[in-house]
């Protein structure tokens, strides 16, 4: 593992004749003593230099003897190269571009008769160009203006970010035109590079970050994927009816669509609907390379994102601690939603501070602030100083009998007995929770007591069932649930939780042909009477093996742990915490070939719960509460997951 000294110290990144300019041009004399703290709009947006470069990848994808090019456009500063000085760049990459658009107004790259590009979408060049970094938006190769193929978070997509770091800094070659001769350089910038993006463009960045390319000094990942079978598959439960392929024809130019059936073919015969991890997914699991990255990390990602779940924000976040990363992290109580949509004007100087500090060196605190920022409830934002808190425990939660088939305890007493459930896939989390406290053949509900205290969930749970199939295939879920009154975003409406307004508010500098100026939104809530804070699923066939599935044997007992997405939910004093096991989670996971009745070992079953005080915090929580009376009524939620989506982005609000 390479020696890390990237977070020992926050350095200044200038020398002392270019720093002097800086200060000279940014900050008053008073200022200048302590050094700036906040870079300042003080170059021209509608003078800046927009340019476009191909870069040469080096690799061959679509396989027409000679190197594939990506687009990549260009908007930086004029001053600054006036003045000698060299400025860090903002990046982002990925297929959006020009077939499906980016942000909640479904922005496209648009381009003056010369092909330099005019709009850049998102607010990222208005506001910081002025500020004195470059922005630069990158075309994967397949996508736009760029030659190759998509392969979906393959060596090709991953390689047309990392070239372009490359090329930053002074190790890329880059042409004028797609096709010329006539090399461009990059002479104008420091070579210090971030990167941002949302959904599949953040993905890259997570990917481009472990490939440790120097250069790279900090990402920041939004609503991103960390490992692609996660994104298809869990523990052998296909969580979509259909593979990387098709997610590639949908994003590939119509040129790339002509010469990219070869890929095509083996994104096809490397992802087998089986649901076996193959060299194809291990190629994509960023997780695994955790250990190569040297830049810093800012991720965001909402706690209800059906679409890149969280399952991509635990194992993520756990690696880049494990291996000294720099993080901070925000979790919104949204979908799949962009936090320029959820609370702009903090987000906005949150990233200002943010890129300041790790690329300009500014000593302005963003370091010494808590690691967390959490959505508690629509708009009302907490802080933890670090994540998941200090004293938080992992606490063993078992389910037990109940006077009723399928309505049983959650508590720290290991059970006894089974319960039976046969799986629907005409139901899923919703229905399963709305009943809870009601017997129904296809669920197992186990819930606590109301509490007397607040109970604090914060990370990742795991639930091992031990079960026994009639069917050699079987598919199982679970999910964790807080079981009482509350408002929350309504995840599950067209925008996630987010409604769109007619007011814009302007976010940097404008010109006739890219305007900075955005529509507001708000909330979207909805009244329920349970939510679902934590899901998790797999196929059971996968009992002896993350890797690979077998048949089952009906009739014998499997044993089989299914991981739980991360999160931060607080379950109010007076509310229940559920345990709910069941089969298919309707929208969420696709059903098994067959039909199974399974039978639950509540002796072999447990749930491994993270809670802020750990098993103290949940014997005190659960004291003194009585087994609730069964239910006036359905525990409505949010409603129902609208049919998944096979694309990651771009989504709601971005």
């Amino acid at each position: 593992m390479p020696t890390r000294t990237r977070f020992t110290s926050w350095r200044p990144l200038a020398t002392a004749a270019a720093a002097a300019a800086v200060l000279a041009a940014l900050v008053t004399p008073a200022a200048a003593q302590t050094g700036p703290r906040e870079s300042l709009p003080v170059h021209s947006y509608e003078d800046a230099v927009r340019e476009a470069v191909w870069v040469d990848t080096r690799l061959d994808g679509d396989g027409d003897g000679r190197t594939d090019r990506v687009a990549v456009d260009i908007v930086r500063p004029r001053e600054p190269a006036r003045q000698g000085r060299k400025v860090p760049v903002i990046m982002e990459a990925g297929p959006y571009y020009s077939c499906c658009g980016r942000g909640n107004e479904s922005q496209r790259k648009t381009y003056d008769a010369q092909g330099d590009v005019v709009r850049m979408p998102l607010f990222y060049d208005n506001y910081f160009v002025p500020r004195g970094y470059a922005f630069v938006g990158v075309d994967l190769a397949g996508t736009s203006r760029s030659d190759g193929c998509v392969d979906v978070g393959g060596r090709f997509d991953v390689q047309s970010a990392k070239a372009v770091v490359d090329w930053l800094n002074g190790r890329a070659t880059a042409y004028t035109t797609r096709t010329g001769t006539t090399r461009a350089g990059a002479d104008w910038t420091d070579g210090r590079t971030g990167m941002i993006g949302k959904s599949w463009d953040g993905t890259i960045a997570n990917a481009v970050a472990a490939t440790g390319v120097e250069g790279l000094e900090t990402i920041v990942p939004i609503s991103a994927i960390s490992s692609w079978y996660d994104y298809y598959f869990s523990k052998g439960a296909p969580l979509y009816d259909s593979g990387p392929d098709w997610l590639s024809h949908h994003v590939d130019s119509p040129d790339a669509r002509a010469r990219c059936a070869a890929v095509q073919r083996e994104l096809v015969a490397g992802a087998p609907r089986t649901g076996d991890r193959t060299r194809l997914w291990t190629e994509r699991d960023y997780v695994r390379a955790a250990g190569r990255i040297e830049a810093s990390v800012f991720l965001i990602h909402g706690m209800q994102d059906l679409n890149v779940r969280m399952q991509h924000v635990g194992p993520w976040w756990d690696a880049l601690a494990r291996n000294g990363v720099e993080r901070k992290i925000w979790l919104s109580r949204a979908g799949h939603v962009d936090p320029f949509d959820l609370r702009r004007a903090t987000w906005v100087e949150t990233l200002h501070r943010w890129f300041d500090h790790e690329l300009l060196g500014y000593d302005n605190g963003v370091d010494r602030e808590p690691v967390a920022d959490i959505e508690r409830s629509p708009d009302r934002w907490v802080t933890s100083s670090v994540w998941p808190p200090r004293g938080t425990g992992t606490v063993r939660l078992r389910p037990g009998k109940g006077t009723r088939p399928g309505v049983g305890t959650l508590g720290l007493r290991t059970g006894s007995g089974t319960e039976t459930f046969t799986d629907d896939p005409r139901r899923g989390e919703t229905d399963w929770a709305a009943a809870v406290d009601r017997t129904t053949p296809d669920k197992a509900g186990f819930t606590t007591g109301p509490l007397t205290r607040e109970l604090r969930l914060s990370g990742s749970s795991e639930v091992t069932v031990t079960v026994r199939p009639t069917t050699p295939t079987a598919h199982l879920s679970a999910v964790l649930v807080d079981l009482g009154p509350d408002t929350v975003r309504d995840h599950t409406d067209a925008a996630e939780g987010i409604v769109t307004l007619p007011d814009r508010t302007c976010w940097g500098a404008s010109t006739p042909g890219d305007s900075a100026c955005y529509r507001e939104t708000r909330a979207k809530t909805a009244h329920v009477g349970h939510t679902v804070v934590s899901r998790g699923w797999a196929d059971l066939g996968n009992h002896a093996s993350d890797a690979e599935g077998a048949p089952l044997t009906p009739g014998r007992s499997y044993t089989i742990t299914l991981d739980l997405a991360a999160t931060d939910h607080v379950v109010p004093a007076g509310h229940r915490l559920a345990l709910i096991v069941g089969g298919t989670d309707r929208d969420l996971i696709d059903p098994p070939a067959d039909t199974p009745t399974l039978t639950l070992d509540l002796s072999r079953t447990s749930a491994r719960v993270p809670l802020v005080g750990g098993t103290a915090a949940f014997a005190r929580a659960t004291s003194g509460a009585t087994p609730p009376a069964p239910a006036a009524g359905p525990l409505d939620g949010v409603g129902e997951p609208r049919t998944a989506r096979r694309v990651p982005g771009p989504g709601a609000g971005g």
